[in-house]
């Protein structure tokens, strides 16, 4: 208490009014004294206090800082401020061109765009591009081979007649399931991404529509036995250049046909055709046969028959 009541003496008259003797010897002679009644000027008040304790623990009376020009309290920054901003800035910038690094992963590949428009593709292996907001990066897989179904889901018997039901050449109704895988190119992954908006559809409306065309030119018999392979390479052909021509960098690997019929409705008619037709055929070459087993007999019969005469009227 004794300490805090030497540098805090609430008693003396000059107390926040710079008490100091020597400047009430050095003030004018015709300058009024300053009241002794009125409040403690706070500015004073803390600047007696900073000399007080200087003086107290032996040091040097510090000089009364001058106030600023105009009268203005604005405070100053510390010293070496600028470079404490400069580093911070430093490491900011520093964080943000960091965060443009990216991982690609083996069978991917990543589309940068700068402002929303493309710019470049990189490849597997640590990259770099511009961070967010100047470039961004979508990743693309273009390994993974794609698996959907046309005409059926799951199972042929869940069929998709939508799908699967096509008119034939001779105007028949066949009713054709298939398989199609697809992958993307590496160097279409910008267009599957910006000139696609469903893939998995676009692929769907593009082979549907060649099985289609293939199909309407071949006869049913055709389709249904002996022409399936010739048929979903012919598919394949041309959904592939449909793909290409509206640079949906997708390529076709495999169409493969699940199953060919008639129609349900008409399944057991023509069952019973089939198996007419299957009975004729195996009459035929059952005829074939007996005539190709008695035919020679008789015409060798017929041979000594006619040899035998001429033997006889010889002798």
């Amino acid at each position: 208490m004794r300490f805090i009541s030497r540098i805090f003496n609430l008693n003396d008259p000059g107390w926040g009014r710079n008490g100091d003797k020597k400047d009430d010897a050095n003030r004018p002679s015709n300058q009024p004294q300053g009241n002794q009644e009125g409040p403690p000027d706070l500015d004073e008040v803390w600047r007696d206090f900073n000399r007080r304790l200087s003086s107290l623990f032996g040091g040097k009376k510090n000089k009364p800082p001058r106030p600023p020009a105009g009268g203005g309290g604005r405070p100053r920054l510390p010293k070496g401020s600028p470079k404490i901003f400069l580093a911070l800035l430093i490491a900011i910038v520093g964080l943000w061109m960091a965060s443009g690094f990216i991982v690609v992963q083996e069978g991917q590949v990543a589309v940068v765009t700068r402002f929303g428009q493309y710019v470049r593709t990189l490849n597997p292996g640590l990259q770099w591009h511009w961070p967010t907001p100047i470039e961004a990066s979508q990743t693309v897989n273009i390994a993974q081979l794609r698996t959907f179904e046309i005409g059926f889901r799951g199972s042929s018997r869940n069929k998709v007649l939508t799908e699967s039901l096509m008119l034939t050449a001779d105007e028949s109704i066949v009713d054709v399931q298939f398989v199609v895988q697809y992958r993307l190119l590496q160097t279409g992954a910008p267009d599957y991404l910006f000139n696609t908006s469903d893939p998995d559809e676009s692929v769907r409306q593009a082979v549907e529509t060649a099985m289609r065309e293939v199909v309407g030119k071949k006869p049913m018999d055709f389709v249904l036995y002996s022409g399936r392979t010739e048929v979903a390479s012919e598919v394949q052909e041309l959904a592939q250049s449909i793909l290409n021509r509206y640079k949906t960098g997708i390529q076709i690997s495999t169409v493969a046909i699940q199953n060919v019929q008639p129609p349900e409705q008409v399944l057991a008619a023509f069952d019973d055709a089939v198996k007419a037709g299957q009975d004729r055929e195996r009459q035929i070459n059952e005829g074939n046969a007996y005539a190709n087993k008695v035919l020679p007999e008789a015409f060798g019969q017929v041979a000594r028959m006619i040899r035998m005469p001429r033997g006889t009227k010889h002798v």
